[in-house]
């Protein structure tokens, strides 16, 4: 009896040993798969382009602004008051736009760098959690950001409410906060 009792737990054992082992996990870098695809060097095409229209936009007000500080100072010494704090206020306002639109256009590019990547990102997810699933991976993680960027939901198991026990967590309190 002693002997069966010692082989099935052998047995038992031995099978989830087996099935821990069976468990398959992968792993990624999805930056080097973004860079890779087609979309993406379009993408820095489109960027790039992007980029010199700014860079284009910002040099025409930088000239204005170089060819009014030249002409001030050229007839600075013929501007009456009056006339000098007109050009200086102007001088400023110049320069305030070139710096709002600095600002703008930074946000610009990244919106537009956002928008652009945004598909390509969610391409590559498509990609990586199709692979996973048909592959029968638990979880691939992607070692471009150090995180898990798919699991087999129905396959793992949540710990969070023995996690909320051991800290002491009741649900009325958890529902408090």
């Amino acid at each position: 009896m002693k002997k069966t009792i010692k082989l099935t737990l052998a047995v038992v054992l031995t099978m989830g040993a087996t099935s821990l082992f069976a468990q398959k996990f992968g792993r990624i870098n999805s930056s080097e798969i973004i860079a890779a695809m087609p979309e993406t060097k379009e993408m820095q095409i489109n960027m790039e382009a992007y980029a010199k229209n700014l860079d284009s936009e910002m040099e025409s007000l930088q000239v204005e602004y170089n060819n009014k500080v030249q002409e001030f100072q050229k007839n600075n010494a013929t501007y009456s008051d009056a006339v000098r704090d007109m050009k200086v206020k102007e001088l400023d306002s110049i320069a305030a736009r070139i710096r709002e639109f600095q600002q703008v256009a930074q946000e610009d590019y990244q919106k537009k760098q956002y928008e652009l990547l945004a598909p390509i990102q969610e391409k590559a997810k498509n990609a990586i959690d199709k692979v996973a699933a048909t592959n029968g991976y638990l979880g691939i993680f992607d070692t471009a950001v150090g995180a898990l960027v798919y699991f087999d939901e129905a396959a793992l198991t949540d710990i969070a409410p023995e996690v909320k026990k051991e800290l002491g967590i009741t649900e009325t309190a958890a529902a408090a906060n």
